[in-house]
């Protein structure tokens, strides 16, 4: 038989891209589902009502917004990630909860010959279950297939919100765009409209309703991601989803338990719940930087970083100024390299924090992921380390005695707060033990040696 050889310096492969096409893919669907939605909600809503109803829902979804990059800026999240977690809730979520429930509602409308009682059951026994499943789908996604950028519970509070907020984006045009039409039959007026008291209910005093409970899917999402046990990665974010849900399915009856019922539920199991998370989110964000400081110190230390950078990479003042600076100097370029710098530099921190607390199960890729950061981090820090040095000094972070533009090493990382170092010594507290050194867990090569 003959054969078509070649040498084999002429056989070239074009590599795929998987990850490209799985993006593309992703947003061909979650644009299917986004025209899809809005059109059913037109239908429903009619046109008028569907832009009324659009403009409306549009005013909460900026406070929120705000408010989940607030809590997830220690380690900033790339705006692809966040806009697909918005994008699956207001999309696909969205469609598959509206195309659900409607099912399910009129099957057991059939099967019991009441209405009234299919609606209500409908929406304390089925909505919810749907509803935060279909959300949860896109934390899911992110685990599985973007697990570096899953790394705790800060990572699932910020991607939970964001995909709530975009269900309730949708859901409350459906709601208003309603209302409004109810209003335009009746002839109502504006201050005693529908349309007004809808708004006020969903818009003013809970808009945080969704995000609440699917929050609970992404803490338990977060705190699978920091164990390596099969079983607590899969119980976790089931007993975070079952939460969500008890918690959806008990703000759903509140309007079946009598005329105050609402209000005791709304009193007595949402407002504290919602401080509860709040205090939560402050925390993790301080627990985030606090961890962020220590780490970065080493890397100061080993002259990766100068001493004067650690303190503006722990400030958000600082950082923001940074960018500004940049921008000033060189452009919008300029501010975009201090940003991705200040990204790296935090994930290089957390990144070697995780590995330090959970060893080699935890992070087995940690040295290469090490080495690419680092290098990031050097090949952008002629124009990141002088803006972050200037905003150090212009924050006052930085002691009257200290000199930014000093050796690295020098005594302010003595004065970093919670860098975890013993000042003189180079070692990490309770672990008696040099950093670097092979027995503290996994090391960077790149860490004993120094920048290039």
């Amino acid at each position: 038989m003959l054969r078509a050889t070649r040498p084999p310096r002429l056989l070239h492969r074009v590599p795929r891209t998987p990850g490209a096409a799985r993006t593309c893919v992703l947003v061909v669907l979650l644009g299917a589902c986004g025209i899809a939605i809005l059109e059913l909600v037109r239908e429903q809503t009619g046109t008028p009502g569907f832009f009324v109803g659009l403009g409306l829902a549009l005013l909460p979804v900026a406070p929120l917004v705000a408010a989940f990059r607030w809590v997830g800026r220690a380690a900033p999240h790339p705006w692809a990630q966040v806009s697909f977690c918005f994008g699956w809730g207001a999309c696909a979520a969205a469609l598959i909860a509206i195309l659900a429930n409607s099912f399910a509602t009129q099957w057991i409308a059939a099967a019991t010959a009441d209405p009234s009682n299919a609606d209500q059951l409908g929406s304390v026994a089925i909505a919810p279950v749907v509803e935060e499943s279909a959300k949860a789908a896109a934390l899911l996604l992110v685990f599985l297939f973007r697990r570096r950028q899953f790394t705790g519970p800060s990572d699932g509070f910020v991607m939970a919100g964001f995909t709530a907020t975009g269900f309730a984006f949708t859901e409350n045009i459906l709601y208003l765009g309603n209302a409004f039409d109810e209003d335009v039959e009746n002839g109502t007026g504006v201050l005693n409209s529908v349309t007004a008291a809808t708004f006020f209910v969903r818009g003013v005093m809970s808009p945080f309703a969704h995000p609440l409970f699917t929050v609970a899917t992404g803490l338990g999402f977060g705190a699978a991601a920091l164990t390596v046990r099969r079983t607590r990665r899969i119980g976790l974010p089931l007993l975070g989803l079952g939460s969500a849900m008890g918690l959806h399915a008990l703000w759903n009856s509140s309007s079946d338990l009598g005329e105050s019922g609402f209000y005791v539920v709304y009193g007595c199991v949402m407002v504290p719940v919602f401080g509860l998370l709040a205090w939560l989110a402050v925390w993790i964000r301080r627990r985030r930087l606090r961890a962020v400081a220590g780490e970065l110190a080493l890397y100061a230390a080993a002259g990766w970083l100068s001493p004067a950078e650690v303190p503006a990479l722990v400030s958000m003042p600082a950082r923001s100024l940074a960018r500004a600076l940049a921008r000033s100097t060189g452009g919008r370029p300029a501010g975009r390299a201090v940003a991705l710098y200040e990204a790296d530099a935090a994930a290089l921190a957390l990144l070697r924090h995780r590995a330090r607390s959970g060893g080699p199960a935890r992070e087995p890729d940690f040295a290469g992921r090490e080495r690419e950061l680092l290098r990031r981090l050097w090949l952008r820090r002629a124009t990141a380390g002088p803006a972050l040095s200037r905003a150090a000094v212009l924050e006052d972070l930085l002691p009257p005695w200290f000199d930014p533009l000093g050796p690295p090493g020098g005594p302010a990382l003595e004065h970093v707060p919670g860098s975890g170092r013993v000042p003189g010594s180079g070692r990490v507290p309770g672990s008696g033990r040099v950093p670097g050194s092979r027995r503290s867990g996994p090391v960077p090569s790149a860490m004993t040696a120094g920048p290039p």
